[in-house]
């Protein structure tokens, strides 16, 4: 018999950690090679874990609700020992061959299991799973997040973002809370850096920075005391997904610096087209044509033009991304928002950004998006327009630097010049909005964009095929 560890899968380049949502399996239990073992989610997307090796579940290493670190130990299985080299995630020592350890002897070119494993955790070195209390370095990131009451703090004590880097956090991922800016402030005239301690008999405790001797803290200012709340209220808790898009808006706002530009555009072109053709399109595709994919098409169009667009900022510099993925904001059905994204949308026609835009969107509706399908986005699209608002300021999708909405589409009174003089007609007209990062998208170039946005549009041709 042998022992393999089921490890948390690398799940993308920016994720660093999964939370355990539902174990499939108990000790004990047999469990088949690609079996479902568990339920993860990331900050993009919930998926399975299929097990690595086909025996018995002996230990699981993390509970549900456990956030683990990716490369962490999650669980062994035990398993018969002529089963080690077709083990997915295992490597093979060369020369060694793996043998029941009843039998196993001191033979030429032959080893004992106990050094097979030693070899084999030389190849693959254990890490330890590290849970949410773990008390985790900051992540190496171009900006680090704060709490909007942290940054409400600040602000009102005038204390500078470059100070405020300063601090030591106690919370998860080493981020600064309440108690810690509250507490770096009463020494702000210090030298040291504030490390909170455990509370001793209810009453937080700081270090004395002249003879480093615990001291209590005065009381909270009440201005930043947690708000009570009173009268006939219904109290909601939070699901995970929302918390996690509450705190990735929040990063973005203290990331970018957010600027909305607006415009309006005429797509009588592009409405009567998607109406003449649609049901020929369905018919010989299979595949149901909506505005998106239209929509889609222009943004790539306008991205060759404006490359910069295109891309992020990693300290100060600002990476061009060569490939273009659109991400579409897809709203779920419990209300909830999540981006899948469509690689390389600049290499396909109609038809395939068709096909791609109604995967991910159903897909995402019924909760089989794959971990891929939300990683790598370049630029973001959301038609806010599909719940009938005539226009929108959407948030930038970190860590891209733009995001473009499209409103609701309606007939209004237009006045249209011609050669015979103006006139006024029913027209299709749609307003457009771009949320862009003015660290790196000035004003003119953000409205140069979105009237190329608008141009495509308007220039649409009716009688294109697709």
């Amino acid at each position: 018999m042998g022992v393999v560890n089921v490890i948390m899968p690398k799940l993308g380049e920016s994720i660093m950690e999964a939370t355990v949502l539902k174990w499939h399996k108990n000790v004990g239990d047999y469990i088949k090679n690609d079996e479902t073992l568990l339920d993860i989610a990331t900050d993009k997307v919930d998926s399975e874990v299929p097990s690595t090796a086909e025996g018995i579940l002996e230990e699981i290493l993390c509970k549900e609700n456990d956030v683990i670190a990716i490369g962490s130990v999650i669980a062994r299985i035990r398993i018969q020992v002529e089963e080690v080299e077709g083990v997915e995630g295992v490597e093979k020592v060369e020369g060694v061959e793996v043998e029941d350890p009843e039998s196993a002897k001191h033979e030429s070119g032959r080893l004992k299991l106990d050094e097979v494993v030693e070899e084999v955790e030389e190849v693959m070195p254990h890490v330890p799973y590290q849970p949410l209390s773990a008390n985790v370095q900051p992540k190496n990131e171009s900006a680090r997040f704060y709490s909007p009451l942290v940054m409400n703090i600040a602000s009102q004590e005038g204390l500078p973002l470059s100070e405020l880097e300063k601090i030591q956090g106690t919370g998860n991922d080493g981020r600064v809370t309440k108690k810690d800016i509250l507490s770096y402030l009463e020494n702000r005239n210090g030298n040291a850096v504030i490390e909170i301690k455990e509370p001793v008999n209810g009453k937080q405790i700081i270090p004395n920075y002249t003879n480093n001797q615990p001291v209590e803290t005065k009381p909270l200012p009440e201005k930043y005391a947690e708000p009570v709340i009173t009268g006939n209220v219904e109290i909601i808790e939070m699901d995970r997904m929302r918390k996690l898009i509450s705190e990735h808006m929040t990063r973005s706002k203290a990331t970018s610096a957010h600027v909305t530009s607006f415009a309006e555009a005429d797509v009588t072109n592009l409405v009567l087209w998607r109406e003449k053709n649609k049901k020929e399109f369905e018919k010989r595709e299979g595949e149901k044509i909506t505005f998106t994919p239209l929509f889609i098409e222009a943004i790539v169009t306008c991205i060759k033009k404006f490359p910069m667009l295109n891309s992020s900022v990693v300290g100060d510099k600002i990476i061009i991304k060569k490939d273009v993925n659109i991400g579409m904001a897809t709203a779920l059905p419990n209300g909830n928002l999540i981006v899948p994204v469509i690689k390389n949308a600049d290499q396909l026609n109609i038809i395939g950004v068709t096909k791609q835009v109604n995967r991910l969107a159903n897909s995402a509706r019924i909760g089989k998006l794959q971990p891929t399908d939300t990683q790598d986005g370049t630029f973001t699209f959301t038609n806010v327009g599909t719940f009938g608002s005539l226009m929108g300021t959407p948030i930038i999708n970190q860590p891209q630097v733009a995001i473009l909405a499209t409103g609701a589409i309606k007939k209004k009174p237009v006045v249209m010049e011609n050669e015979n003089g103006d006139s006024i007609a029913i027209r299709h007209m749609m307003f457009i909005s771009m949320s862009y990062d003015h660290r790196i998208i000035d004003g003119g170039m953000g409205s140069r964009f979105l009237a190329a946005f608008v141009q495509a549009l308007e220039s649409f041709d009716q009688h294109r095929t697709f």
